[in-house]
């Protein structure tokens, strides 16, 4: 299988068109990135509550949504993530192929039409998005904040990058502060949206079965814009090196504890030596056959969950483990025996070929999905590599275990964070 990729330069944009016989719909997908900003965070994680409120032309969530149900039941969704120091505002939509259809309508040039709208025309009047939608969705975004605190796997991962990143861009909350939200309003969030819409960078990926389609050419100017220049250089990310790990252990009225750690790996997705890396964390902690998982899971019973990810924009390793609070130093001494067993080449021949196999069928499961593909494709653009996906397969395949110990020798261990019980005693 092959990706039939053209990548065009238009006015303000990227335009990427993926012709594409594998899927029976259209796929929509609009990026626009910029450098992660403390003061510009939490008004880009309220934007997606209030674009999909309604446009200029279907100004109420329910005409919004009745027009997508027009169009052969479209759906739309945007959200806001960061890869790396990056902040990435995502709108995505799905559409009908008209090959389907017993209709003549121009069903990609509507559904085109109905996707810009909804990024370039927002509901905004005098110069200021509706009041109410606004009030009413930072009340939304107040609850999800709150909640976080609730979910402790997820606000041990949040510590974890705060405490491990403290003064770099990657440890700001994609989520928003709670702090911040009140001194949001209708005029000043439309303010930033057309910041967003004149300086961010964007990157739109068209997929789909085009045959004897034109779709450059309906694009048209549908996505052109005046874009104020910025410079890459601005989104170099800063590869720090550790003086001396850390330790955080933080008490609260819990019963499991979370040991979480974070390691710089030193290995970003345009390195050469990013497959090494992905069949490393394959053997470590990546799957269920993975060291984590065998000897702090299951041959001592220690953890509830042990498991490792790697963030491939910003070259750092997160090992995750639920445990009882008493186990704190005995699975911490396992869990970093496995990682310089690692370094000393303690895995089989056997287990490098497994992680492999399963690498490589991850990657298949994510091109079965298009916007699983798209995001493949994305990951290149925003590591500023020419390496296809087919090329990285290539490369995993080529992996032996001099190079994964090569990679496992660059981990330096920055911050082990605890959460455990009050006075850290109390378990299930």
């Amino acid at each position: 299988m092959d990706i039939n990729l053209k990548t065009i330069e238009k006015k303000g944009y990227r335009l990427h068109i993926v012709d594409h016989k594998k899927f029976k719909t259209i796929h929509f997908t609009a990026k626009f990135r910029t450098a992660l900003n403390r003061e510009d965070i939490t008004k880009r994680a309220l934007l997606p509550f209030v674009l999909q409120q309604g446009t200029a032309k279907y100004p109420t969530a329910n005409l919004f949504r009745r027009e997508l149900d027009n169009l052969y039941g479209s759906t739309f969704s945007i959200d806001g993530t960061k890869k790396g120091e990056q902040h990435i505002l995502t709108a995505r939509m799905t559409l009908a192929n008209q090959a389907y259809l017993s209709t003549d309508e121009n069903i990609l040039q509507e559904g085109l039409t109905f996707f810009s709208e909804a990024i370039f025309k927002p509901k905004v009047e005098n110069n200021q998005f509706d009041p109410k939608i606004v009030n009413k969705e930072k009340q939304t975004l107040k609850q999800k904040i709150t909640s976080i605190v609730d979910d402790k796997i997820h606000y041990a991962n949040i510590r974890l990058v705060d405490e491990m990143c403290k003064d770099e861009p990657y440890q700001i909350h994609v989520h928003g502060y709670l702090e911040d939200i009140d001194a949001i309003n209708e005029t000043n969030l439309a303010q930033y949206y057309e910041k967003v819409l004149t300086e961010d960078k964007l990157d739109l990926y068209v997929m789909g079965d085009f045959e004897s389609v034109n779709v450059e050419g309906i694009i048209g100017d549908l996505f052109d814009r005046n874009q104020v220049s910025t410079n890459d250089e601005d989104l170099t990310i800063e590869d720090r090196h550790v003086k001396e790990s850390q330790e955080v252990i933080e008490e609260q009225s819990i019963q499991q504890g979370k040991l979480h750690l974070g390691f710089r790996t030193h290995t970003r997705f345009q390195d050469p030596d990013y497959p090494a890396l992905q069949v490393f964390n394959a053997i470590f902690g990546g799957f269920p056959s993975s060291k984590l998982f065998i000897n702090v899971r299951e041959k001592n019973s220690l953890a509830y969950y042990a498991s490792s990810q790697f963030e491939s924009h910003k070259g750092l390793l997160f090992v995750y483990s639920g445990i009882a609070p008493n186990d704190y130093e005995k699975a911490k001494t396992i869990i970093i025996e496995q990682m310089d067993a690692m370094k000393q080449g303690d895995f089989t021949e056997e287990q490098i070929e497994e992680s492999k196999r399963q690498i490589i069928n991850q990657y298949k499961e994510t091109l079965d999905d298009p916007f699983g593909m798209i995001e493949v494709l994305y990951n290149q653009r925003v590591g500023q590599s020419d390496r296809s996906v087919f090329e990285l397969i290539e490369a995993i395949q080529e992996v032996d275990k001099s190079m994964i110990v090569k990679v496992a020798e660059k981990m330096e261990l920055d911050t082990v964070y605890f959460l455990t019980a009050m006075g850290g005693q109390n378990h299930e």
